[in-house]
């Protein structure tokens, strides 16, 4: 159609530029006719070629903007889909999930006085069960949620404690502060060096002379040149009681780590383990002092503790002029690698703890265990180690002593995931 209109009005004008012509001159001939219809017919062929030309770039234009939106449309939700993506990794970034179980299927044959208890048996326990959820604040604060399920087939029971809960303040290297229940300066450090907390606790967390964590302040860092510190101010029941007590209890640690595999550590305990009620005070202070020197390399670990504590038991006290007592002990350790696979390395290990738990009262009483073993990697975070150990501990008073002797062979287990 516009084709046609533009046709006629090119037609027109040439009319009307002619019109004068044709009035003044002679008539106009066929030919001249005819010549001026082809003249119009090859107008009208280049406007349909313009014609077409615009159509093609208007549908150009039209498909090119769809295509425009069409674009946007994607790009809106890209941005969308990233925002989402970002948010996500935040979470998964600032947000740690894990856990830890130590289990075992064990034999056990148990002896008080040459007669059998009711330990003797076979079972299965689960000695820890942690499930940790970490968050991360800010490149200072973080948090830190640790539950601690255990199982016994001994007692018959369950139980599940609030193992660390606490708000961390990294402000330097060498001053990193928790506040809540968080471990205790000793008993983790050790364990570190030892590395088979899963067969069996350290030396002062067996014997129940450490804590491995309470409810307090933290505080720890790196102070250079290989030393290292911590520091704890807390209740002194222990993470499994967050009583209160008249006062606080302190424990402390100071290390050298001469190379990243050789350390040597000092650490002491002083206080009422909290029980210095305001109905019923403590008569006598606990106490008690840590050495500890280890190795653990590649190819073996071995190490040795030491300790001294006194008044373990006799915090309170009914007796008219409270009473003292002392405890010495020692553990060494050592563990060597056979062979390496592509989950760890198998190694056979061995550990003796002697420990005189009444040096003064009742100078007969001591705790004597030892274990052997050897350790196989499942997985990279799946262990198993075959194990044997020997218990020798003796109780009571002169009147009365009491001797308890317990086997036990099976299986042990830690997973981490």
């Amino acid at each position: 159609m516009r084709s046609h209109s533009l046709a006629l009005a090119v037609a027109a004008s040439l009319g009307l530029a002619s019109a004068p012509a044709f009035a003044a001159g002679p008539a106009v001939t066929p030919a001249q006719i005819e010549q001026l219809q082809a003249q119009i017919a090859a107008l009208q062929a280049q406007v349909q070629q313009l014609q077409t030309q615009s159509e093609s770039l208007q549908a150009q234009s039209d498909a090119q903007s769809e295509v425009n939106v069409t674009q946007a449309q994607a790009l809106e939700g890209a941005q969308k889909t990233q925002t989402n993506v970002d948010k996500l990794a935040k979470l998964v970034n600032d947000n740690k999930i894990g856990g830890r179980m130590f289990f075992d299927v064990s034999s056990i044959d148990q002896k008080t006085n040459g007669k059998k208890t009711d330990a003797t048996g076979t079972g299965f326990d689960v000695k820890r069960f942690y499930l940790t959820v970490d968050h991360k604040f800010s490149d200072i604060w973080s948090a830190n949620l640790t539950t601690d399920f255990q199982y016994s087939s001994a007692i018959g029971n369950t139980e599940l404690f609030v193992k660390n809960a606490y708000v961390q303040g990294t402000f330097d290297p060498a001053f990193v502060l928790k506040v809540g229940a968080a471990g205790m300066p000793w008993t983790g450090y050790v364990e570190k060096y030892y590395g088979m907390r899963y067969v069996e606790n350290t030396l002062t967390d067996r014997l129940k002379y450490a804590n491995s964590a309470d409810w307090g302040v933290h505080a720890s860092g790196d102070l250079g040149q290989g030393f290292n510190y911590a520091v704890s101010v807390v209740n002194g029941a222990g993470y499994k009681n967050p009583s209160r007590s008249k006062g606080v209890d302190v424990e402390g640690r100071l290390a050298w780590e001469i190379t990243p595999e050789f350390a040597v550590a000092l650490g002491g305990y002083s206080g009422y383990l909290g029980q210095d009620k305001q109905t019923n005070s403590a008569e006598k202070r606990y106490s008690r002092g840590d050495v500890m020197v280890a190795y653990a390399g590649p190819m073996f670990r071995v190490g040795g503790e030491y300790f001294t504590a006194k008044n373990l038991s006799l915090v309170q006290q009914t007796v008219a002029s409270p009473l003292s007592d002392k405890a010495t002990g020692w553990s060494l350790w050592s563990s060597v690698r056979l062979a390496q696979t592509a989950n760890g390395d198998v190694s056979v290990f061995g550990r003796y703890d002697n420990t005189d738990t009444s040096k003064t009262l009742n100078p007969f009483r001591e705790d004597k265990y030892w274990n052997v073993g050897i350790e196989y990697p499942v997985l990279k975070s799946f262990k198993l180690a075959a194990v044997y150990k020997d218990t020798d501990a003796t109780v009571g008073s002169l009147a009365s002593p009491s001797q308890t002797k317990t086997k036990e062979l099976g299986i042990w287990g830690d997973l981490k995931f």
